[in-house]
């Protein structure tokens, strides 16, 4: 079913678009002109299961998520929304959850380098009180 369609959107901010969050493409090089809020309701509306934002703003400087884009695509649509771009504490995925209002949160370079392990990733979470079934981190190699 449609849950397992994840639609990924590449972001960055922008005053060109009334969310401040545009939609790029092509790695994110390109911009489009299209919110990003917008448009993570219309793919909702296509049958999307989650959404996949990411800011290209803060992918890979491990300075935390874009917490304010997170939190404006989880308040615009009724499915669940991973975070993405910019993990660098554990503190930044409890930030993702807690005040982006995402359900997930994905992580590459803190794992991929050995900062941090799934488990380590995992026991913060329940420490600072994720429940088991909100604590899903995705790892992309």
């Amino acid at each position: 079913g449609s849950e397992k369609i994840i639609v990924a959107i590449d972001t960055h901010s922008s005053s060109q678009v009334s969310s401040t969050f545009e939609v790029l493409v092509s790695g994110g090089t390109k911009p489009t002109g299209i919110d990003a809020v917008e448009w993570a309701q219309r793919v909702e509306d296509l049958g999307a299961g989650a959404i996949l934002p990411t800011s290209i703003d803060t992918d890979g400087t491990q300075a935390g998520y874009d917490i304010a884009m997170t939190r404006a695509i989880a308040d615009a649509v009724n499915l669940p929304v991973i975070a993405s771009g910019g993990a660098g504490t554990l503190e930044h995925l409890y930030q993702a959850i807690t005040q982006g209002k995402a359900d997930a949160v994905l992580v590459a370079s803190i794992v991929h380098f050995g900062k941090y392990t799934i488990a380590q990733i995992k026991e913060y979470l329940a420490e600072r009180g994720i429940p088991n079934e909100h604590r899903p981190v995705l790892y992309a190699p």
